[in-house]
């Protein structure tokens, strides 16, 4: 191997650093699991074996192929689901395009793995705006919740104070769990109006917890 190439691979790493240096930021500045040194080292890590992939012998790609796999288990670790949510999505979805970045500066593709990754932080940064301008559309939520009695009389009050909210809901399951009453609606209305509802029912006695 001759001084040229070994730069070129050196450009490549310290590319890629500075790539994920960009993510990390964001990630880190909005207190993500993933932070900064996680996404630098994702980044370098998928250079690094792509470097070592192309200068294998022949034309085997197996170690860059194996990249995708590994890294799809790193993202299944930053996934977490509850009854009614599946949380770190867009985590696993960073770790992954990251990869992919880290592979792009790999090959010696620089300039298209840095417009990838201000792409990227456009998405990132845009995202909040894009979700307040989704919050003030109609949006659909599913509330899980539970009565201090089996008194259905309690469901039917908080029915009225949605419409009160100008919100529609929908009985997915109604059903009985040790005397207590419990309910699953989907509630559809803007965000401001579900946020308001969320107040009063938490100071609504007949009410035991919801989420």
């Amino acid at each position: 191997m001759d001084f040229t190439i070994e730069l070129e691979d050196i450009i490549s790493m310290v590319m890629s650093v500075i790539c994920g240096g960009i993510i990390g930021f964001e990630r880190e500045y909005k207190n993500k699991s993933t932070g900064f040194r996680t996404i630098v080292l994702i980044t370098l890590g998928s250079t690094i074996f792509t470097i070592v992939s192309r200068h294998g012998v022949g034309t085997d790609d197996r170690i860059s192929a194996n990249i995708i796999t590994g890294i799809g288990f790193i993202g299944a670790g930053v996934i977490f689901k509850d009854r009614m949510s599946v949380m770190g999505l867009t985590t696993a979805a960073v770790i992954w395009t990251a990869a992919a970045i880290g592979m792009t500066t790999g090959i010696g593709y620089h300039s298209l793995a840095f417009v990838f990754t201000i792409i990227t932080l456009a998405i990132l940064v845009l995202v909040d705006k894009v979700e307040f301008l989704i919050g003030n559309m109609n949006k659909s939520k599913m509330l899980n919740i539970s009565f201090s009695s089996a008194d259905i009389t309690q469901l039917q009050t908080l029915e009225e104070m949605m419409k009160k909210h100008r919100l529609k809901s929908k009985r997915i399951e109604v059903f009985k769990n040790e005397e207590v009453l419990c309910v699953v609606l989907q509630i559809t209305g803007i965000k401001k109006n579900v946020d308001l509802l969320s107040e009063e029912m938490v100071n609504m006695p007949e009410i035991k917890n919801f989420h």
